[in-house]
This record gives structure tokens, sequence and C-alpha cells, in this order.
């Protein structure tokens, strides 16, 4: 009878141990399935995008079994902090205010943001340079936020709340613009295309995915921006605290770049290569 207890006690060691592994090698990922090709849902309601998709190989290569949890942008880092997830996977760019908060990976996408107008708008054809990185300065960049704060003023300017092009627009780089804040892109689209706005600013290919889905006229204008405000490139959000996960992704990222699952789900989401 003692051995028999012995035998089910270290059973139901065993068994605890195996669930307490199982829980810890368990990763909630929070995005926000509303920022098409990063993250959206189909028709059906079930999350799609690039994000996802690089999500569950980053979970394969980390064998881990992950959940993803769907968080309202505005809500994104609050929900992290609160743990309502262990990392963030929404389209977010690494920048220094953001970094006072968490942690990010390694970069895995480069998101450059664009002015978008409706086609035939007085923006369109406006004389800068093709690609602005506001880190590097110069001539350039000087001369394309010259153009851009006399082509804005007295413009209306449509954004998503609590997002890196929210900051640029009212950092004063470009003068003195009037900002509306949206709860989502998709909001900023159709305020856009119903002419509620005079441009809107947002990930490039944000709007060229909304143009192709929709068939709207919407055209890119101005340069594209990096850098600065624009933060480094887009990585996966984690506590500061989480150290040990944050190893672990930078791991698999790695391995995703190196096998080259990266550069293939960016082609097949965004139309080419926005891997870093």
């Amino acid at each position: 009878m003692k051995n028999i207890f012995k035998f089910f006690l270290s059973s139901i060691a065993a068994i605890a141990i195996f669930f307490s592994s199982a829980q810890a090698d368990s990763i909630r990922i929070g995005t926000e399935g509303a920022y098409p090709p990063w993250n959206a849902k189909d028709e059906s309601g079930k999350l799609i995008g690039f994000e996802v998709e690089l999500a569950n190989w980053l979970c394969i290569y980390m064998e881990a079994d992950c959940t993803l949890v769907e968080q309202d942008w505005d809500g994104m880092i609050p929900g992290l902090i609160m743990r309502k997830y262990d990392a963030i996977m929404a389209g977010m760019s690494i920048t220094d205010e953001r970094m006072k908060t968490i942690n990010f990976s390694q970069g895995y996408a480069d998101e450059v943001a664009s002015l978008a107008v409706m086609k035939g708008s007085s923006l369109e054809g406006m004389d800068t340079p093709k690609a602005i990185n506001l880190s590097t300065g110069g001539g350039d960049v000087k001369k394309a936020l010259k153009t851009l704060t006399a082509a804005l003023a007295g413009k209306t300017i449509g954004v998503q709340t609590a997002t890196i092009h929210q900051n640029f627009l009212e950092s004063g780089d470009v003068g003195s613009v009037k900002v509306r804040t949206y709860k989502t892109q998709d909001e900023v689209n159709l305020d856009l295309a119903a002419g509620r706005i005079d441009a809107a600013l947002a990930a490039a290919v944000a709007f060229t995915d909304y143009a192709e889905k929709s068939g709207k006229a919407v055209v890119l204008v101005g340069p594209t921006f990096s850098g600065g405000a624009f933060g480094n490139g887009v990585g996966v959000g984690i506590r500061k605290d989480d150290t040990d996960l944050l190893k672990r992704f930078n791991k698999a990222i790695n391995t995703a770049r190196k096998t080259g699952k990266i550069s293939e789900l960016a082609i097949k989401w965004f139309g080419f290569d926005a891997s870093m």
C-alpha cells in the first residue's frame, strides 16, 4: 500500500510538471485583426494576414503552443502590460517612445508610410523625393518637409489614433495640419473614399490593399516615410521583464529570415519583399 501511495504521489508530481511545462510553453499573441494586409479577418471572421501566418511559423520554430488574441489598437500596449497576452504582432513599429514602456524583438518587416488621396486631388503631383528617411536629415528631407508643409496647409488629414502617423502629423514637421483620428484604419479608408477628409497617412500597403480590394481610386502622393517618428521597422512587442521570451522570438525570426519564410509571406501579402 505504501509503494502504491508513493507511485500515486510521483504520478501526480509528473502530471503537475507536465502541465506546468505545457503552460510555460503556451504563448498568447495580441493582434488587431483590422490592419490589412498585416492582420485582418476574412468574411467568416477568421484572422488572416502577413503577421497571422508569420506568427504561426514563429511558433513552430519556437515549438510553442500559441493563441492569437484580438485587441483594439488603442489598447494594444496596455493589454500587454496587463498580461492579457504575452507578445504583440500588430504592424507595430519599433520606436524610441514605445521602447520606454516595452521591449521589441529585432524587426521582421519594413513599414514605410505614405500619404494617400483620391484620384483628382489637388495634392497629386507634389514635387518631392520618392522616399525620405527622417533619421538621416539632409537637404532632401528638409525640402520634402517644406513642400509638404505648404501643400497640407488647411487640409484635413485622417489617421488611426495612437499611431506613429498621428505622432508625425502632430510633431510640427509639416506645419500645423488638421488631424482627424479614427479607431481603425478601415474607418480612415472609408472617410477618405467618401471625401470627408482631404488625405490620409498610414502604411503605404494599407492603402494599396484597400484600393485593390475596394476598386476605389486611391493614390499615393508625396514621398514614402521611414525613420525618426516612423521607427525602425516592425517587430514583436514584449514586456520588459520577459527577457527569455524576447530571446526565443529573436531566434525564431532569425530562422524565418534565413529560410526565406519572411520574404515568402511578404511577397504573398504585400506583393513585394518587405523583410528586413
